[in-house]
């Protein structure tokens, strides 16, 4: 038993997440920290990343954050130095930082359209790539990236967003195809409705939560508690023979 336990254990690991200061973001940071990983928090809003790293800690967690702007590309390329000055090189990267303006297509402007694909789907990559070299020196490694619903579903007023979000899919794919040969698994979580900042507009109407709920198959939306289990299995070696994959953590929406 205690052999399969150890496929499980983070101690000594060092964890970076992107769009750490709220919602899945966040709770994949927490769920690292409780897992025995070092964390380095990332997001836009330093007060809200050290509010949670002090949550962090007093639960036990070892846990340092950075603020940064990852759509600004001078911001990204120079928190690769910060990260690895709290608690070393990162073995496990989440790229769970997203926006979603929910626009029409007749609505859709240059900027939102460069934010979202640039945010979803080019900083993944970007923010990635320089840590790939310490990892293949050390032989292992995990990217776990955010996919969704709409990575494979079409949802009204979700055409930038899912068009990103549909490329986080092949990117993972193609990052697994690229570094898997060195012990770095590349995966991606695809969330259902799980109430966050993100998903607001859908849990402020009683009437689309429960229409929602009813088409995935477990009957109900998702709970943070959700995605304790497949994270801790991404993120360990429990998934050493896993790569290329998006694990829908849906409830079984998209298997209706």
């Amino acid at each position: 038993m205690s052999q399969l336990t150890d496929l499980f254990e983070l101690k000594g690991l060092v964890a970076v997440v992107t769009g750490a200061s709220s919602g899945i973001g966040l709770e994949i940071s927490r769920i690292l920290a409780l897992s025995n990983a070092s964390v380095v928090l990332l997001a836009r809003r330093g007060d809200l990343l050290e509010r949670e790293v002090s949550n962090i800690q007093r639960e036990g967690g070892r846990a340092g954050c950075i603020a940064v702007d990852l759509l600004d590309r001078q911001q990204l390329e120079s928190s690769k130095q910060k990260i690895c000055k709290i608690f070393g090189a990162p073995d496990i990267i989440v790229n769970a930082a997203g926006v979603n303006f929910r626009d029409a297509a007749e609505a859709v402007s240059w900027k939102n359209w460069d934010n979202t694909i640039g945010l979803n789907l080019t900083t993944p990559f970007f923010f990635t790539r320089p840590f790939v070299e310490s990892m293949k020196t050390k032989g292992w490694g995990r990217v776990i990236n955010v996919a969704s619903l709409q990575s494979v579903r079409a949802f009204a007023n979700g055409i930038v967003y899912g068009a990103s979000k549909g490329g986080v899919v092949q990117l993972t794919r193609a990052m697994a195809e690229e570094w898997s040969r060195y012990g770095i698994t590349c995966n991606a979580i695809a969330p259902g409705f799980f109430e966050t900042a993100l998903t607001a507009p859908v849990f402020g109407s009683p009437e689309v939560m429960e229409k929602m709920a009813d088409q995935t198959a477990i009957g109900r939306n998702g709970e943070m508690s959700d995605l304790h289990g497949p994270i801790a299995f991404l993120a360990s070696r429990a998934s050493d023979y896993v790569t290329g994959q998006t694990l829908f953590v849906d409830g079984g929406f998209t298997a209706k």
